[in-house]
């Protein structure tokens, strides 16, 4: 199959290492992957802050972008759900009803990466290979609006060496929110700080999930409290396999309590 990859704007410029995982996964799975040069954000960032209006002209390139694409593959179930459940409505209201259309058409060939692993491919062990304890968040996205469900647990329960341990109170959010974490810094703080905890009560190497923002907003939260606990992203770990872990990472560091 040929597969575009919608990098995401936050992983582009921030986590680009995810993209570049998510690519060598698919490959790796025998799929071909195209990165369209005209993709750009999703217009999320611009909805959820009230710019309804400027987020058209965003919309509209993102479906340009993406237009003939067999199926669209992103390492986000928050880009994602704004896809299906944000563009169209937004074209639509603006008075533009040809790009709603073709913004819902788009939506439906558009998968966030667990769900088209274990829907479309029909694959849940990846051959990945992850010597490490690992604990996964589910994103508030993914979770309630994608309801992606148990498929990246399906998923990381195949990954050879892998040790999944059960997140306590796992459905609470990590209190990212995008600009929510800015203009309620305090409660953000407060539900972060939730989030960590539950997190190094797990004893786990590595907190994992589908989203770059969130991990983002617990990995800052947990290099400052410098607990030996890293975050890194669910494609990541799907990516990596025996020839690509170090030999330092056969043998995981303990982690303090």
């Amino acid at each position: 199959m040929k597969v575009a990859l919608f990098a995401t704007c936050l992983v582009d410029t921030l986590t680009p290492s995810v993209a570049r995982a998510t690519a060598t996964l698919l490959q790796r799975l025998g799929h071909e992957v195209v990165v369209p040069p005209g993709q750009s954000c999703c217009g999320q960032m611009h909805v959820n802050t009230g710019y309804r209006r400027e987020a058209v002209p965003i919309v509209a390139n993102h479906v340009r972008a993406f237009a003939g694409a067999e199926a669209i593959v992103a390492p986000s179930g928050s880009c994602v759900a704004s896809i299906h459940h944000q563009q169209a409505a937004v074209a639509r209201r603006a008075g533009e009803h040809r790009l709603a259309d073709e913004a819902e058409e788009l939506a439906g060939r558009t998968y966030e990466l667990s769900q088209f692993l274990v829907d479309v491919l029909g694959v849940t062990d990846v051959g990945a290979y992850y010597p490490h304890r690992v604990t996964y968040h589910p994103t508030c996205h993914s979770l309630r609006l994608l309801q992606v469900g148990d498929r990246p647990y399906q998923l990381l329960r195949a990954v050879r060496g892998l040790e999944l341990v059960e997140l306590p109170d796992a459905e609470q959010c990590c209190g990212f929110g995008g600009t929510f974490a800015v203009k309620n810094a305090d409660t953000s703080t407060a539900m972060l700080t939730d989030k960590m905890a539950n997190v190094l009560g797990t004893h786990a190497e590595v907190c994992t999930a589908g989203d770059a923002s969130c991990l983002m907003h617990i990995g800052g939260g947990l290099s400052r409290l410098q607990a030996g606990t890293r975050t890194v992203h669910l494609a990541e770990i799907l990516a990596s396999t025996e020839e690509t872990v170090t030999p330092d990472q056969h043998t995981a560091p303990a982690v303090s309590a």
